[in-house]
């Protein structure tokens, strides 16, 4: 059993310290949210992720798991210092903004009168890591007895409690010429992981910082891939859908992450590819990864391709036309609509003039939060009521199996464009609906 601290409880950290007290281990959580924290210490998780409340309230009866803002009483407590802030985008640029990880450090450091291992999973540029542990040493009373290692997570917005304790791979990043202290803590700490056999690697700081931004790229870059081949197959009257398929049985192509749409978003992949492209032109090597650039622009490309088709429904324009969007999450299982491709369709819709009505299963507060001009519905129906069109933004299971005659009754047309190609296009133009799937043949009469 190992004392914890883990800085920062937004959805990495929140995640992170519950699943950490579920090894067995004694956790605190520490923010400077008031709020957030009563959130947690009540059993509530701030935001939507399956299975992680009944985590939650178990390691807090069990007590095992605390939350506070003091900094000294995590200092005082815990052994192991997790980082788990978040790392935005800089305003006017593509560099990511690392004011919230400085700062754990900045103010945990000098507090730290005895040994101690900080251990970051907070996604950073390389390079970053070496910087942080020389300030650390550098403000920590304890000098030398502090040891930095990176150990990024890996986690889907969907499915992270079982990404922290049932992960693909371990990756620890450790300092140059120092103990071995670090690592120990890690297997230590995960003890329970490695007995189950999963990978291990243990790396220099910059290849683990390095790992978990050439994942988020390559994952942006294969999804970009199969969108910019259905531009394509558009063109060509292909099915890209079919094409996928076909490819990803090749098991040096895979089929995951292969599903044309409306393309990539959320917290994560977006700024991550950008912080990347950035953090190559510091290093000189800004030529490595212009690719990157296209990838961004394909996944941009998307959206306004749905805007395109919508307007192209309703006969060249969307002035006075209802619009049905379902799906407002940038994926499914998640309420999470940081740069969410639906809800920004959504907010283009209805700048070009159409009213515009939404529904998620999970996402509705924080779509009012940033788009509040936007109508929001309490149900399928309710965004469908008399509905030129109706989109589907976000493969939730519930817009997947939808039954078209349900909707018949309620819509004034029947019109639907599938922007995740999760619907039985088949059975919708047999209940006689003009269907529209991206990459895929059969335009919208």
């Amino acid at each position: 059993m190992t004392r914890i601290a883990v800085f920062g409880t937004g959805y990495l950290g929140a995640t992170h310290a519950a699943c950490m007290a579920e090894l067995g281990h004694e956790v605190i959580g520490v923010d400077v949210d008031a709020g957030k924290l009563a959130k947690l210490e009540a059993g509530e998780v701030p935001f939507y992720e399956p299975g992680l409340e009944d985590v939650l309230k178990r390691n807090l009866q069990a007590g095992r798991l605390t939350f506070s803002s003091s900094y000294r009483e995590a200092a005082e407590f815990a052994d192991v210092h997790f980082i788990g802030v978040g790392t935005p985008q800089k305003k006017g640029e593509f560099a990511a903004d690392l004011t919230y990880v400085d700062s754990v450090i900045d103010t945990l450091a000098p507090l730290l009168a005895r040994p101690a291992v900080i251990l970051g999973k907070s996604t950073v540029p390389v390079g970053t890591a070496a910087r942080l542990a020389e300030k650390a040493r550098a403000k920590a009373p304890a000098g030398d007895g502090v040891e930095l290692g990176w150990n990024p997570e890996f986690l889907r917005e969907g499915y992270a409690v079982q990404d922290t304790l049932h992960p693909d791979r371990l990756v620890l990043g450790v300092e140059a010429n120092r103990t071995t202290r670090v690592e120990e803590a890690a297997r230590e700490i995960y003890a329970q992981l490695l007995s189950d056999d999963i990978p291990f690697l243990v790396t220099d700081l910059a290849t683990a910082e390095l790992v978990k931004t050439s994942a988020n790229a390559f994952l942006a870059t294969k999804i970009s891939f199969i969108n910019a081949i259905a531009e394509v197959c558009e063109a060509a009257g292909a099915d890209v859908t079919m094409l996928a398929d076909a490819i990803g049985h090749d098991i040096r192509i895979g089929r995951k992450f292969l599903n044309a749409g409306i393309g990539f978003g959320g917290g994560c992949l977006p700024k991550d590819i950008r912080a990347f492209m950035a953090r190559a032109g510091e290093l000189g090597a800004d030529q490595a990864l212009t690719f990157l650039r296209e990838v961004d622009n394909i996944n941009m490309r998307r959206r306004t391709r749905v805007v395109d088709l919508t307007r192209e429904a309703v006969g060249g324009n969307l002035l006075g036309f209802r619009v049905g969007v379902l799906g407002a999450a940038f994926k499914p299982d998640s309420d999470d609509v940081r740069d969410s491709p639906a809800l920004n369709i959504a907010g283009q819709i209805q700048l070009q003039g159409a009213s515009v009505t939404v529904f998620d299963p999970k996402a509705m507060d924080n779509s009012r939060r940033l788009f509040p001009t936007l109508s929001y519905a309490t149900d399928i129906e309710s965004a469908c009521a008399g509905a030129d069109v109706v989109l589907v933004l976000t493969e939730w299971q519930e817009f997947r199996v939808l039954n078209p005659a349900s909707l018949e009754p309620i819509v004034r047309q029947k019109k639907i464009i599938d922007g995740r190609n999760c619907l039985d296009a088949t059975s919708w133009r047999n209940h006689g609906w003009a269907y529209r799937g991206l990459g895929r043949t059969g335009p919208l009469p």
